[in-house]
């Protein structure tokens, strides 16, 4: 698990479907008068098909004495900077992933409708100006996919200083206008990282976990450091940093004994559980990288139940969910939200898949 690791190339053939404009949830349910934990919950059984739609508030009444959930507690970096090329060219740059030291994997990206794209055409300008004194200089590509770069940054200070002053959160174009850091942290994030917020866990509030903890449903902690989504791309997720704690690990293999079950919030929670499984199913302490792709060819050793958002068609996300309840079970019920009327992307609705 030590060193970084070289991204892997994606496959074809998954799940498709058209996702009406007004299903982009485009601000924050708090804009809508809504809490964190009153946006819409659809519970889905693997064992039965069986789909039920309430609200994340339930949560604690849908789990039992003995599970145990499992959240990834990497805080979301204020990761997209404003830049300039030496020849004047605007560019949008999304930090992704560090590597070592000021060398980072980034994304530059195009300004565009108050947010920014993908950028196609020329290759972008190598040495990029940050303003208030820091600089980034793209040396060479990075992955198969050749949207993101390899770069070196040089700023002024701390980096985590710097960018608290002058970096803003990685917004795509389904959100119009700019949100503050806040909206994009979960509440029990510890140390910042993620490019994107891990955003499965956005509804969780103070009272939910008081009320998971009263019933005897326990959490632990994993850490992930998410890069930047695929949304606009077919592609697999990059290696990430992550770090499964050694008492996370003995609680995970204490429910299994125990005949409970493990909850994943999020895919990052999945990707790093799974990174820490052994082939019989048992889990252990790990920190490093991982470049594990869950797919339904791989399958699923620790995570019995899932709490994640809704993806878009392109999102590699959806492998991942097929290796938990398959490619019919899966398609039903995303017709079925669709059908509802359920909110996508960081700021949506969320799916429960229980066994």
């Amino acid at each position: 698990m030590s060193g970084a690791l070289a991204p892997l190339a994606a496959p074809s053939g998954r799940l498709e479907f058209d996702l009406p404009a007004e299903l982009e949830a485009a601000e924050p349910p708090e804009a809508r008068g809504l809490t964190r934990d009153a946006v819409r919950m659809m519970v889905s059984r693997v064992s039965t098909g069986e789909v039920t739609h309430s609200t994340f508030s339930s949560l604690p009444a849908l789990l039992d004495e003995g599970d145990l959930v499992v959240v990834n507690t990497s805080g979301t970096l204020p990761a997209a900077l404003q830049a300039v090329g030496d020849d004047g060219t605007a560019v949008v740059l999304h930090l992704s992933t560090q590597l070592s030291g000021p060398r980072w994997v980034v994304e530059p990206r195009r300004p565009a409708s108050g947010a920014s794209e993908r950028w196609s055409g020329a290759p972008p300008p190598r040495r990029l100006d940050l303003g208030a004194g820091a600089t980034a200089m793209l040396e060479a590509r990075y992955g198969p996919g050749g949207r993101l770069w390899v770069a070196e940054l040089a700023v002024p200070g701390r980096l985590l200083s710097w960018l608290a002053v002058h970096g803003s959160p990685i917004r795509y174009r389904h959100v119009p206008r700019r949100w503050p850091l806040s909206v994009y942290q979960n509440v029990y994030a510890t140390e910042p990282g993620s490019a994107e917020m891990p955003s499965a866990g956005r509804p969780f509030t103070p009272e939910v976990l008081t009320r998971l903890v009263a019933k005897g449903v326990g959490v632990s902690p994993v850490v992930l450091h998410t890069g930047v989504a695929s949304l606009e791309a077919d592609e697999l997720p990059y290696p990430e940093r992550l770090r499964v704690p050694a008492a996370t690990a003995e609680r995970v293999n204490a429910t299994h004994r125990s005949g409970h079950r493990v909850i994943a919030v999020g895919t990052t929670v999945v990707r790093a559980l799974e990174t820490a499984a052994t082939a019989g199913g048992i889990a252990r302490a790990v920190e490093g990288w991982t470049d594990l792709v869950v797919s339904p060819g791989r399958g699923m050793r620790l995570v019995d139940g899932l709490l994640t958002g809704w993806h878009e068609t392109a999102s590699s996300h959806l492998l991942l969910l097929e290796a938990l309840c398959g490619r019919p079970l899966l398609s039903s019920w995303y017709g079925e939200a669709l059908a509802e009327g359920y909110r996508f992307h960081e700021f949506g609705d969320v799916h429960l898949i229980l066994p």
